[in-house]
């Protein structure tokens, strides 16, 4: 027999830790290779982690809602084989790779008061604030309750508590010291002056319903949406143009192919690749609406990448990314927006699929919405809404004179970023993407 040390595997250049959010098997259970054995989530998204070999589930090295880093060692599998892995466990439970550079003993920064530990409640992350390891752990042993570290301000990134954070804030503590409320045969009583006396804060108010009504906790890709939102209406000033385009060449050709590209690419040819290539086309025509705002700083990106977004079953929605979109034919494109929207209805995403998007087209026509006023992905500066494609009578110029006709039209709506994107481009870009959806040729192949 041999013990396999199944890991957290690589999730994308930028993402380097994850939380354990569910155990899919328990200690003594069978595993077949492939098979998911846990669940996890990061900042962008949840997926599972397969078994890489058969086996027995002989130890679990961390528990739900630990965060552990890519490459660390989750659980430990004994298989059929005779060559044995070598195992090793973290030596910090929990602890994120920088903090094996702690150095200094955290008790060592407050002696002031002698509490005793066991009788603080653990912190955990709430809301929308997220505590490692580290700083949770400094938390537990030096007494700081929830509250006092809901207060913290934080220095990380997107406001995250770092070590250096809470360290500061318990030595500035130290200077005015507050006695943590404990049962008394578990505290040592020490006479200490000038101690000003502890200030409550206001807990979150409890949501209150009358009657009938239903209480429904909001999920946690639900609170990430929300804080992703409310933060982009802040930071973005948003402005809309508007355009309607005639769609009727795309209506029948698609009508005349599907059948025969479904028969030979084993995919259904929908509208949205044939929207995603004029989008694509159009933003590289206008590089400068392929940017995005760091401060005072513009980013110009070299590549296109085209954020799809996707309605999941739960209500929530989430942002898969066609890399190098302006790179792909039409072919290439239909066979990527079907994979992604299948595998993002399936929770089969990875965070590699979710990121370095630099535009975001969303189909609000998909539920019958003709046009939309949708909120820009930070930190891009653009996106557009497509509306639902209609049969109108309109006005056809032809040659001979104009006539009325009936035409398949639909509404583009292009939310932009006034703080670098004036009037002019943000119209004329739309206006490029009206323009290549009405120039499309009837005839083309497939």
């Amino acid at each position: 027999m041999a013990k396999f040390e199944l890991k957290l595997p690589k999730m994308g250049e930028s993402v380097a830790e994850a939380t354990i959010t569910s155990w899919l098997k328990n200690v003594g259970d069978t595993i077949e290779a492939d098979e998911a054995v846990f669940e996890i989530a990061t900042d962008k998204v949840d997926s599972e982690v397969p078994s890489e070999v058969d086996g027995v589930l002989i130890e679990k090295l961390f528990e739900v809602d630990d965060v552990v880093q890519v490459g660390q060692t989750i659980a430990i599998i004994e298989t059929d084989s005779e060559v044995s892995v070598p195992v090793e466990k973290p030596q910090v439970q929990n602890e994120p790779i920088e903090a094996v550079e702690e150095s200094q003993s955290v008790t060592e920064i407050t002696k002031t008061i002698e509490v005793a530990k066991d009788t603080v409640a653990p912190v955990v992350s709430s809301g929308e604030r997220f505590y490692s390891p580290l700083v949770r752990n400094i938390a537990k042993q030096e007494g700081v309750s929830q509250t006092e570290l809901d207060a913290i301000p934080g220095t990380g990134k997107d406001g995250r508590v770092t070590k250096d954070d809470i360290l500061s804030y318990i030595e500035n503590r130290s200077a005015q010291p507050q006695v943590q409320a404990a049962p008394a045969q578990e505290v040592k009583t020490i006479q200490l002056s000038n101690i000003e006396p502890k200030i409550t804060e206001t807990p979150k108010p409890t949501p209150v319903a009358s009657g009938d009504d239903e209480i429904i906790e909001m999920t946690r890709m639900g609170k990430l949406i929300a804080h992703h939102m409310v933060e982009s209406v802040k930071t973005s000033a948003h402005v809309q143009s508007f355009i309607e385009a005639d769609v009727t060449k795309i209506w029948n050709w698609r009508n005349k192919v599907k059948d025969e590209f479904l028969k030979r690419e084993g995919e259904n040819l929908t509208f949205t690749p044939i929207f995603m290539e004029a989008v694509a086309k159009s933003l590289r025509d206008f590089p400068m609406m392929n940017i995005s705002v760091q401060g005072d700083t513009v980013i110009k990106k070299k590549h296109i990448n085209l954020g799809m977004a996707t309605a999941l079953g739960d209500g929530n929605l989430i942002v898969p990314v066609i890399k190098d979109a302006d790179q792909l034919n039409l072919v290439g494109m239909t066979k990527k927006v079907n994979d992604l929207a299948n595998r993002a209805r399936l929770n089969q995403l990875k965070p590699d699929d979710i990121q370095g998007g630099t535009y975001t087209v969303t189909n609000v026509g998909t539920f019958g919405s003709i046009m939309g006023t949708p909120i820009i992905n930070q930190p891009q500066v653009g996106i557009l809404a497509l509306g639902a494609i209609r049969k109108v009578p309109a006005v056809v110029e032809t040659v001979e004179g104009d006539f009325i006709g009936i035409r398949y039209r639909m509404f583009l709506s292009h939310s932009y970023d006034h703080r670098v994107v004036n009037g002019a481009l943000g119209g004329q870009f739309v206006k490029a993407v009206k323009d290549y959806l009405e120039a499309w040729d009837p005839k083309r192949e497939i």
